[in-house]
Parts: structure tokens; sequence; C-alpha cells
């Protein structure tokens, strides 16, 4: 099981022929993802052949070549996009996917305009498109799928863990430690002010997915979605949750890696966070290595041990 995407998810990607769009798409290939489609409108009718290594790392295999068309318009029957167009045209993109009755649109663009990204969020919306991002790395379920930039061989392995996160590097971080352990899926939902798929929705997610045994959530600075994850933890979740917050060292006032990661006043801080993740039970790691070793010592409990 994996949630939002599977091996049987079809993606295509907007702004495929561009530099980024290219480099990654050989990646998610290479993870295994099925991409039926590239979307550009100036180069529509064209046919674009990957070199793409055979397995998550590539190392030592020889590549075979894997065609992917082109086309003008998001017109096909597909599961999920991943956009990698340019902030003044992400909007368009994005309502595009949508009109196309496409059911996820992972935003990997970063400076997309706050107005734009609630119009385009709002839009999707009433549409019954569930978009990720923006400015996020996007998702993967390893063995199965990979949309977005998340690198495959730092966590190949499916495994007992879910991963939802604000951050990254810090994404890439703790699948890097837990890559013994492995994923079910994780989701990197971005840390712009606005995002499409927050952390309460991965928490219901891997709530009810039978092979995500503990949750792990990556806040930082900034607003206040993880006090409100820390309330729905409290009234919704059973499974264990460990968690981390970055931003312990953030001055007051400025903003730090992500446009949504600024602390005001008493408002957005990491040690509120930490206190209200802590008060509904989740163990919160003062480090990323800590928060490792929380989740490893927790998997090594009995089932039955009645604590987040």
């Amino acid at each position: 099981m994996a949630i939002f995407l599977t091996k049987e998810s079809k993606v295509l990607v907007q702004g495929m022929t561009g530099s980024q769009g290219m480099a990654h798409t050989r990646r998610m290939l290479a993870s295994g993802t099925d991409i039926v489609a590239g979307v550009n409108p100036r180069k529509a009718g064209k046919v674009i052949d990957f070199d793409v290594p055979q397995g998550p790392s590539g190392l030592g295999s020889t590549p075979i070549a894997v065609p992917v068309p082109v086309f003008g318009t998001v017109r096909e029957a597909v599961d999920a996009t991943v956009v990698f167009v340019p902030p003044p045209f992400a909007k368009a993109a994005v309502i595009e996917a949508a009109d196309a009755g496409i059911g996820l649109a992972v935003v990997i663009t970063e400076g997309i305009p706050v107005h734009d990204a609630v119009t385009f969020q709002a839009y999707a919306a009433t549409r019954g498109t569930r978009v990720i991002g923006p400015n996020c790395p996007g998702l993967i379920s390893p063995g199965q799928a990979n949309a977005g930039i998340i690198p495959a061989d730092i966590a190949a392995k499916p495994g007992r863990i879910g991963l939802v996160s604000k951050s990254g590097t810090l994404t890439y971080q703790l699948m890097y430690e837990l890559r013994e352990t492995g994923f079910s899926s994780a989701v990197g939902i971005g840390g712009d002010p606005v995002v499409g798929t927050t952390h309460i929705d991965c928490l219901a997610a891997f709530e009810k997915d039978p092979d995500t045994e503990l949750i792990v959530l990556i806040g930082e600075i900034g607003g206040d979605a993880e006090e409100r994850a820390a309330a729905y933890i409290a009234c919704h979740v059973t499974k264990p949750v460990v968690g981390y917050i970055a931003g312990f060292t953030a001055p007051e006032g400025k903003t730090m890696g992500h446009a949504g990661a600024i602390v005001s006043g008493s408002s957005g801080t990491a040690h509120a966070k930490k206190q209200a993740l802590e008060a509904a039970g989740v163990r919160v790691g003062a480090t990323p290595t800590e928060t490792s070793r929380l989740v490893l010592s927790r998997l090594a409990q009995p089932r039955d041990v009645a604590d987040h």
C-alpha cells in the first residue's frame, strides 16, 4: 500500500522538456514511475528518448532507452502530473490539470506568487484535484513510484514508516538515516504559506494505510500548522508519531529557508510547536539524528504500547 501514488499510477510531467524537467523525469523513470507523457505547447508531437539507468541508483547498469511523447495540452487520462513549469505559468498549468480531471498535481516550482497559489489551490479543490506543494520535493512510495525530485537511491526500500515533511532537505536526511527500515510513503508538502496538502491530510492517510506502522512528522517555524496537526493527532491518530521541528535558533522576524518559515513575536516558534506535539503524545527529537533514533526505538517496542 501507499498513499496518493502507487506503481499503477500513470503520471505526466508538465514542463518535461526544460532542464529540470528532463533531469528529474529521468530519475522518476529510473524509480519505476509510469510516466506516460510530457506537456509543452511549443514541442507538441515530439518524442523524447530518455537513457534511463536500471534501478534506483543506476550504478553499474546499462541504460535503456525509454521514449516519452510530448503533447501540447493536458489531455490524456492519467492519475497524476508533476509540474516543473516556471512561476509565471504555474497557475495555468495546475488549472489545466484540474480541468482535465487529473487527481493529483505535484507542484515542484518555487517562487509562485501567493495569490496564484491561493487561486489554483481553491480551483483544484472544486475539481477534486489534490495539490502537493508548491515549492516541494514531491512524494515517493519506494518500490512503486516517485513523483518529484526526491532521490530514490536514498531510501529505495519499502518499509513501515510514513513521513510527512515541510522541508525537502530534512526529508532526504530522515529517509537516508532510516533507509534500512524503509518507508511506506514519504510526502514533502512544501514550506510556502499556502500549500495544497497539509500535515493533517497526510496524517489521516497514513492512519488509514495498513502498511504504515509509525508516522514521522517534520515541521518548522512559522504559522500554526504543527499545532493544528498536534490537535488532530490527539483526537484521531492511534499510530505512534515521532516529530522534529526545525528552527530552534532562528531569530525573530527573519525568514528562514521557506517563505512560510518566519517567526513573529511568540507565534510560530519551534518551542511552541514542540510543546503542542509533546502534549499530544508525540516524541520530538532535538536533532534529525535523535529523531531517527526515537523512530527506531519506538518501532522496537511491542505494538500494544499505547503512546504516540
